[in-house]
């Protein structure tokens, strides 16, 4: 679990596209960011890094395997103490929990969809 400081930030964002090649190369162009390959199995998701100092600060994946499920587009991921917990919190104030919480490299996450039909991934390190 967190430490408490990280609670409530946001701490992650990536975008779901089904040309995550073609995008990483369009902002590669625009942004000036770096890539590096993120092995999915049979496909590469990518990593973007600033180009001064290497630091990741966003993510370019393909809407297929287990990103099938989202919505196209950024999603935010908000740092939680317990994604378990949120995620029942989430259902129990009119929201939707569309990825269950599940294992992830650092942790567990799920994906929401609020009251107004926003996406959000709850991400607990």
């Amino acid at each position: 679990m967190p430490d408490g400081s990280q609670v409530g930030k946001i701490g992650w964002i990536d975008i779901t596209v089904e040309d995550a090649t073609g995008l990483r190369d369009f902002y590669k162009k625009v942004a000036g960011w770096k890539s590096e390959d993120v092995s999915m199995g049979e496909y590469p998701d990518f990593s973007m890094a600033m180009p001064s100092t290497d630091e990741v600060v966003t993510g370019i994946c393909h809407a297929r395997g287990s990103n099938a499920d989202l919505n196209i587009g950024w999603l935010v991921c908000i740092t939680v103490e317990d994604v378990e917990a949120s995620a029942t919190a989430c259902d129990a104030q009119g929201g939707k929990v569309i990825v269950r919480p599940r294992g992830l490299a650092a942790g567990k996450f799920c994906v929401i969809e609020d009251p107004s039909v926003a996406t959000a991934a709850l991400n607990q390190l």
